[in-house]
C-alpha cells in the first residue's frame, strides 16, 4: 500500500515520513501509548524503590523483579492469538480497539495510584502486558505494508527513536511525578490523558488491509506458539536474528530494571538521579536508532550489528569499573553526584550502552520484516514477541538468582556483559554474513570514503549481470557495500584463496573461476553456478578482465561475458570503479605505508551505468561503455 510518494525518493530525510498521513498517526499513536506506559511503569517502580515499605513489607528487589515478571507473562498467553488477531482483521481497527483497552486499563490504575494500592497496581501491570502483546504484531506489521524497501531501515529508527524518547519523557515524568507531594494523584490523571489522546490519534491511521482475512483462529496458545516459531524459522537468519532481538531484551531488562537500586545503592543516588540516568539511557538509544538510517546508506546493514554487539561489551564492563566509592549518608541529588569523582564516567558508559543499543536493534528488525513471508508477518512479530517475552523473564530469574548468590548489581551488570560477547561470537559463528557485512561496512567508511552515481539503475528485483572494471582486491567488497541487493560475485580463484579476505568472499557467496589453461573444470563449475544463480533472479557481478590492472589502465575484456548472456539471456548494466588505483589494496608499485596513509583519506567513486538489453550485449561495447563511465 503506498497511497502517497516515498519520501526518501523525493530527496527527502526520514523525517519527512512524519509529514504524511500513512506514518504520522501510527507513528503518534505509538509514542502516546510508550509514553504512558513507562509513566506508569517508572512511577511504579520509584514508588517501590523509595516508598514500597510504606505500603508492603516484601523487599524492593522482589517487588521490583515480580512487577518485571508479570508484565512479561501475558505475552507467553496471548502472543500467539495476538498474531493470528491483527493477520485476519484490517489494522487501524485493530489498534483502536487496543487502544480503547488501554483506555480501560489507565482509568484502574489511576483509582488505584490514587488510593495507594500497590497490590493492584502490580496487579495491573498482568493487563498493560496483555495490551501490548496484542499492540506488537500490528505495530511491527503495519510498517512494512507501507513503507517501501528502502524505506524500512527509516521508518524503523523513527519508530525506535520515538519509542525510547517517549520512553525518557515518560520516564521522566513519572520519576518526577511520584516523587512529588501528591504525586500519585498527579500520576493518575496524566495516564487517563495520555490514555484518551492515544485513542484519538489512531482514529487518523489509514486502513490497513489484513493480510490473511480467511485465516482461521487457532485458540489453542501451546500449538499455536509452536506454529509461531516454525514460521520463524522457515528462514534461518530471520531466526537468529529473532534471538538476537530478544538477547537485546534481556540486556535491555537487566539494565532498566536493575538501575533504580544499583543508584540507590552502588551510586548512592536518590530517585531524581535514577531517573537522569534512564534517561541518558533512552537518549542513547534514540540516538543510536537514528543514526543507524545515515550510518546504513538507507538499507537494512547487517553489518552495525557486529558494531552494536562490541558496544555493548566494551561499555557494560566500563560501566562495572566506573562505579565510585560510595560515602555511606543522606542519598545525592542530581546536582552532588555530577560533584563526585567518576560520575561522569558512568554516564558516558550508560549513554553509549544506548546508542550502541539502538546500532544492534534497528538492523534486526529491518532485517526481519524485510525477510519474513508478508503472509505470516504477524505471526513472525507474535513469535518474536514470545521469545523476547521468555528472554526477559530469564533476565528476572537470572536477576535474582544473581543478587541472592550474593553479587552486587554492579557485578551482574558485568556478567551480562561477558554473556553478550558469548552470545554475539556464537550468532556470528552460526551466521558469518553479520561479521563478514561489519567488515564490508567498515571498509567502506574508514579507508575509503565513497561516492555513488547510478545505483537507482540497479532493478529491485529479477536477474542482472553487473559487469565492472578490476583496479584492487577489495573491489568486490565495495561494491557489495554499495548496493542494495544481494550480489554474488564471479571473482579469480587467486584472489578468493586470499587470507582473511577469503572468509569475506566465501561468506558472501563468491564464486571462484580459473582460466581455462590453470584449471577447466574449476571454470566450467563456475559457469554453472553462474547460470543457475541467474535462473533465481539474483544478481551476479563478473570483472570481465580477468584480473587486476598493473598499471591503473583497464585490460581487455575476455569473452565469458557473452557465454554467459547466451545460456541466460538477461540484462547487463556496466559500472565502473574511480579513484582506487595507488590505494593500499591496489597493485600500484609504491611504499605501502605511503598507499596506507593515503588509503585512509581516499575518495573513490562507484558509476552505474544504464542497462543493456541481453540481445545487444557485445565485448567491445561493454569495454568502451565501462571505459566511458571510468573517463566520465
Amino acid at each position: 500500500m503506498m497511497a502517497e510518494p516515498r519520501a526518501q525518493e523525493q530527496g527527502q530525510g526520514q523525517f519527512s515520513l512524519l509529514r504524511q498521513r500513512r506514518f504520522l498517526p501510527f507513528f503518534g499513536t505509538q509514542f502516546l501509548g510508550a509514553f504512558n506506559d513507562n509513566v506508569f511503569k517508572n512511577a511504579l517502580i520509584i514508588m517501590i524503590a523509595y516508598q514500597g515499605a510504606d505500603f508492603s513489607n516484601t523487599s524492593p528487589d522482589v517487588l521490583t523483579n515480580l512487577s518485571a515478571g508479570l508484565f512479561i507473562l501475558p505475552f507467553f498467553l496471548f502472543s500467539a492469538t495476538a498474531g493470528q488477531w491483527i493477520e485476519k482483521y484490517e489494522k487501524a481497527r485493530a489498534i483502536r480497539v487496543i487502544k480503547v483497552l488501554e483506555v480501560f486499563i489507565m482509568l484502574c490504575a489511576a483509582v488505584a495510584f490514587v488510593a495507594g494500592q500497590l497490590g493492584w497496581l502490580i496487579a495491573l501491570l498482568f493487563l498493560m502486558g496483555a495490551q501490548s502483546s496484542f499492540f506488537g504484531p500490528a505495530k511491527y506489521s503495519y510498517i512494512p505494508q507501507h513503507l517501501s524497501d528502502d524505506e524500512l531501515v527509516a521508518g524503523n529508527a523513527l519508530v525506535q527513536s520515538g519509542t525510547f524518547v517517549a520512553i525518557l519523557i515518560g520516564t521522566m515524568l513519572g520519576g518526577v511525578l511520584i516523587a512529588n507531594p501528591g504525586g500519585r494523584e498527579q500520576v493518575a490523571l496524566v495516564l487517563v490523558v495520555l490514555a484518551m489522546l492515544g485513542y484519538f490519534a489512531s482514529r487518523a491511521i489509514p486502513m490497513t488491509p489484513a493480510s490473511q482475512p480467511e485465516l482461521k483462529i487457532n485458540w489453542n496458545p501451546v500449538s499455536e506458539t509452536w506454529r509461531n516459531i516454525s514460521f520463524i524459522r522457515q528462514n534461518r537468519t530471520v531466526f537468529l536474528s529473532v534471538l538476537g532481538i530478544s538477547w537485546f531484551w534481556f540486556l535491555g531488562a537487566t539494565y532498566l530494571v536493575q538501575l533504580p537500586n544499583y543508584t540507590r545503592t552502588a551510586l548512592g543516588g536518590n530517585e531524581h538521579v535514577v531517573t537522569v540516568l534512564l534517561t541518558l539511557f533512552t537518549v542513547g538509544i534514540g540516538a543510536g536508532s537514528l543514526l543507524c538510517n545515515r550510518m546504513s546508506g538507507r538499507r537494512v546493514e547487517l553489518g552495525l550489528v557486529p558494531l552494536g554487539s562490541m558496544g555493548l561489551t566494551v561499555f557494560g564492563l566500563d560501566l562495572y569499573f566506573a562505579q565510585p566509592d560510595v560515602i555511606i549518608g543522606e542519598l545525592l541529588s542530581p546536582a552532588e553526584f555530577l560533584q563526585r569523582a567518576g560520575s561522569l564516567r558512568v554516564i558516558f558508559d550508560v549513554v553509549l550502552i544506548g546508542i550502541f543499543g539502538g546500532f544492534y536493534i534497528v538492523p534486526l528488525f529491518s532485517l526481519v520484516q524485510a525477510r519474513s513471508e508478508a503472509a505470516h508477518l504477524s505471526r513472525v512479530i507474535a513469535g518474536n514477541n514470545i521469545l523476547n517475552a521468555l528472554l526477559m523473564v530469564i533476565s528476572a530469574v537470572f536477576a535474582i538468582a544473581m543478587l541472592k548468590a550474593g553479587l552486587s548489581i554492579a557485578e551482574l551488570f558485568m556478567v551480562v556483559a561477558i554473556l553478550n560477547a558469548s552470545v554475539a561470537v556464537y550468532i556470528y559463528t552460526l551466521v558469518p554474513e553479520f561479521f563478514m557485512r561489519f567488515l564490508v561496512w567498515l571498509l567502506i567508511h574508514s579507508i575509503y570514503r565513497v561516492r555513488k552515481t547510478g545505483l537507482d539503475n540497479i532493478p529491485d528485483e529479477g536477474a542482472v549481470v553487473l559487469v565492472c572494471n578490476h583496479v584492487s582486491f577489495v573491489d568486490a567488497m565495495i561494491i557489495a557495500g554499495c548496493i542494495h541487493r544481494p550480489v554474488r560475485f564471479v571473482m579469480y580463484y587467486k584472489i578468493y584463496q586470499l587470507p582473511i579476505l577469503h572468509f569475506v568472499f566465501r561468506t558472501a557467496g563468491v564464486i571462484p573461476i580459473a582460466g581455462h589453461n590453470e584449471d577447466p573444470e574449476l571454470m566450467e563449475q563456475a559457469f554453472v553456478q553462474i547460470e543457475e544463480t541467474l535462473k533465481q533472479g539474483e544478481v551476479v557481478c563478473i570483472f570481465p578482465e580477468g584480473r587486476l590492472t598493473d598499471n591503473g589502465e583497464m585490460n581487455v575484456f575476455k569473452p565469458g561475458i557473452k557465454r554467459i548472456i547466451e545460456a541466460t539471456p538477461v540484462p547487463v548494466i556496466p559500472m565502473a570503479l574511480k579513484g582506487l588505483w595507488g590505494s593500499v589494496f591496489s597493485r600500484k608499485n609504491d611504499f605501502v605505508l605511503r598507499r596506507l596513509y593515503q588509503g585512509l583519506r581516499t575518495r573513490i567513486g562507484l558509476v552505474v551505468g544504464n542497462s543493456i538489453a541481453a540481445e545487444a550485449v557485445t565485448v567491445e561495447a561493454l569495454q568502451a561503455q565501462v571505459a566511458e563511465l571510468v573517463n566520465g
